[in-house]
């Protein structure tokens, strides 16, 4: 697929990294000449300097027969442009626009309208890292936890700790403490290795296991991991960008005592004017004075969403130390997510990870509705529609055991109108059923794409 990106900052270049590793033909644009010299060192891109909104710069981009434009500069103006141009010059078919102000993203009409603007699909990374945040919160010990068929099915991944029900339990043996529970394992991650889950499989302290469900199944099967956990009331955030001002602003509507750090005197005092009940704290987050005096150790989740990985990280594990029971931190530089990966930092969030998903489900192939990136980009699990029939389709009619799936695949669960089924290998994939798929190897993913797509008989 040819794919033009516009923007080579940190939104950009991660994606780009990501679809060159899958065989795209990838040209990024940016002003910044030495941004897209660094980002050409390391990747096998095509790169043209401009104003990604010109015209001019996107046809010497190769717009012409550009398949996807991804609009990701830092400047929703220009990727609003940028996207208007690409329509009325270039008629490229599918144009992603990222957005940040709330004045565009609280008013979808702008997008809809046949005089609006030519965007056709909109992504807020902000938006997206404070959802998963939100998600993490909410289930307290939850390492991800992602949604599919519109929410029926959830995929969580969860470290067993000492205490819970399932600690060395076989897989075969689970249904003894979950009886009239349908789930599946789609993967355990022990010392960074993958174990393929099989019957006679255990688990095991430490171990990553990730569960597939129907989405009122999810806690009660935490529980059986991880004990019985209270929910979290009290949540520190250090940092008060789109983030941390986004994320404040749904824990008040859920109820939650909040208090952030903002070390910026005139943004703290912008954010204190924007929530309701939360406490605005205008100083350093990793000042060991200033979280002792407000009672950091009675804090149920810290987490750091600052703009520099360095103060997250620093903050995180301070708070840590000082009784914090549960810390997070934004951490942008792959580099530092792989080291930091097994210290105190219950949970590194990488937005990276978070936001590509969004982009990826609209450019695989083969009807592939939903995508989710795990283990920092390693795995994948996606959420594929059965089209076609017998004849035309290489998994209808089939039973889970016959579809060739490549090694290191597995098919978590099935959404049949509406009703989730948790297949064994005789289960038979029906026209318009939504399969959720696990790869712990996203190198596989094309041939995957290629068992869903409808194959056409000319006469």
């Amino acid at each position: 697929m040819k794919i033009l990106i516009l923007g080579a900052s940190q939104v950009g270049g991660s994606i780009a990294e990501v679809l060159v590793g899958e065989e795209n033909d990838v040209t990024i644009v940016d002003i910044d000449g030495q941004a897209l010299h660094q980002l050409q060192n390391r990747l096998d891109i095509r790169t043209v300097t401009g104003n990604a909104a010109h015209p001019s710069v996107l046809k010497a981009a190769g717009a012409e027969d550009t398949t996807l434009l991804l609009a990701v500069t830092n400047n929703d103006e220009v990727n609003l442009v940028a996207c208007q141009v690409a329509e009325a010059f270039f008629s490229i078919p599918t144009k992603i626009a990222r957005l940040r102000s709330k004045e565009y993203l609280n008013n979808p009409a702008l997008f809809k309208m046949e005089s609006g603007f030519k965007v056709d699909v909109v992504i807020s990374p902000e938006v997206i890292v404070c959802d998963h945040i939100m998600r993490l919160i909410e289930f307290p010990g939850a390492l991800q936890v992602l949604d599919f068929a519109d929410g029926l099915v959830q995929l969580i991944g969860i470290k067993a700790v000492k205490g819970g029900a399932l600690m060395n339990c076989t897989l075969r043996d689970m249904k003894k403490h979950m009886p009239g529970i349908e789930t599946r394992v789609a993967a355990i991650y022990r010392d960074h290795e993958v174990i393929t889950p099989k019957s006679d499989t255990t688990i095991m302290e430490k171990d990553e296991v990730f569960f597939v469900a129907a989405r009122q199944h999810i806690r009660q099967i935490m529980k059986q991991m991880r004990g019985k956990s209270d929910k979290p009331k009290r949540v520190f955030i250090a940092g008060g960008g789109n983030i941390g001002l986004n994320l404040a602003n749904e824990l008040e509507r859920k109820g939650y005592s909040v208090k952030l750090i903002e070390y910026n005197p005139q943004r703290a005092a912008q954010i204190a004017e924007q929530v309701s009940d939360t406490i605005v704290l205008n100083g350093d987050a990793a000042d060991s004075g200033l979280l002792l005096q407000e009672n950091i150790e009675n804090a149920d989740v810290f987490c750091a969403v600052t703009e520099k990985d360095e103060v997250n990280i620093l903050s995180a594990n301070l708070a840590k130390r000082l009784g914090a029971k549960r810390v997070m931190a934004l951490v942008n530089r792959p580099a530092y997510v792989e080291n930091l990966e097994h210290r105190d930092i219950n949970v590194i969030i990488s937005p990276r990870v978070a936001t590509i998903g969004s982009v990826l489900a609209h450019i695989r192939r083969g009807d592939v509705v939903a995508v989710h990136s795990l283990r920092r980009g390693k795995a994948e699990a996606i959420e594929a529609i059965a089209h076609g029939d017998a004849n035309s389709s290489k998994v209808i009619g089939k039973g889970v055991r016959e579809i060739p799936f490549p090694a290191g695949t597995g098919v978590g669960a099935i959404v049949r109108d509406g009703e989730v089924i948790i297949p064994n290998v005789d289960t038979k994939i029906e026209p318009q059923d939504h399969v959720i798929i696990f790869m712990d190897n996203k190198a596989c993913i094309s041939d995957v794409e290629s068992l869903f797509q409808v194959s056409v008989t000319f006469l």
